[in-house]
């Protein structure tokens, strides 16, 4: 049995409903374990809180995502060509029924990997095209991200919280150098400021350039002109080994009671 089918057997029985299927290939992505996680977060909220309602969405639909900025606005939200387009976070989203009955949402996660030069240095393999080279130039997939953060952002337009978590994991994460061992017992340097090998500043956009490591959920406000200005920031949290659920759990449950204290539903 695989680390990650063992993860998601853990998740299932945190959720106390046992493990319910035989897990394939998918399971092996980090983007479908934190979809587990999540909804290990939404369980969890549900037994905490079992005077309120809280739904698990995988999407949002473009059009919905238009007609609440349309009612913030009206010159906005009124351009769309593809009709069934839709939001689909890695891990979901949950969402609460507020005193008004209104769905407001708490907690919004993706998850990227990226970068395996750790496990290759570690069990000795060489990369690129000659397999020659022990590090392999970063990627650029994680440009994705920014179009669920945005479209997250257009239909949490008026709030006063934003409670996207993004979980990084690999070496094109790295925030300190670390040393890598090799099956010879040498040891390579992988660092963490060189643009080869980094990818995390392409994604500190989406937070403003915050701390890494911290939640960042509360909105701030700042002055431009004698006005003031709402900005919402990803909350990113990183590491260069795998996420566990034991270290994810505490991380969303405590993005969603920020969210939930500054909606009103907690206090």
């Amino acid at each position: 049995m695989s680390k990650n089918q063992t993860d998601r057997l853990r998740a299932e029985k945190i959720r106390g409903q046992g493990p319910k299927e035989i897990f394939g290939k998918s399971a092996q992505k980090h983007d479908t374990l934190v979809n587990d996680f999540s909804k290990v977060a939404f369980e969890t909220l549900k037994n905490d809180f079992p005077n309120f309602e809280f739904r698990f969405r995988d999407s949002i639909d473009k059009k919905e995502i238009n007609e609440k900025l349309h009612s913030v606005d009206a010159r906005l939200g009124v351009t769309i060509f593809v009709e069934k387009a839709s939001v689909k976070p890695d891990g979901g989203i949950i969402e609460v029924k507020d005193k008004e009955g209104k769905w407001r949402i708490v907690l919004v996660c993706e998850a990227k990997h990226q970068g395996k030069d750790i496990e290759n240095i570690s069990k000795g393999i060489l990369v690129g095209k000659n397999s020659d080279q022990e590090l392999m130039v970063a990627g650029n997939a994680i440009e994705r991200s920014h179009k669920n953060i945005n479209e997250i952002r257009n239909i949490m337009i008026d709030e006063k919280h934003f409670p996207y978590i993004l979980f990084l994991q690999g070496s094109n994460f790295l925030t300190v150098p670390i040393t890598v061992k090799r099956p010879d017992g040498t040891e390579t340097i992988l660092k963490h400021d060189i643009g080869s090998l980094n990818r995390i500043d392409r994604l500190t956009s989406a937070n403003y350039s915050l701390p890494i490591n911290q939640n960042s959920c509360k909105n701030i406000f700042i002055t431009v002109d004698g006005q003031s200005v709402m900005l919402q920031a990803v909350s990113i949290y990183t590491k260069h080994t795998e996420w566990t659920i034991e270290e994810m759990l505490p991380i969303m449950k405590e993005i969603a009671h920020t969210s939930l204290k500054i909606i009103g539903v907690i206090e």
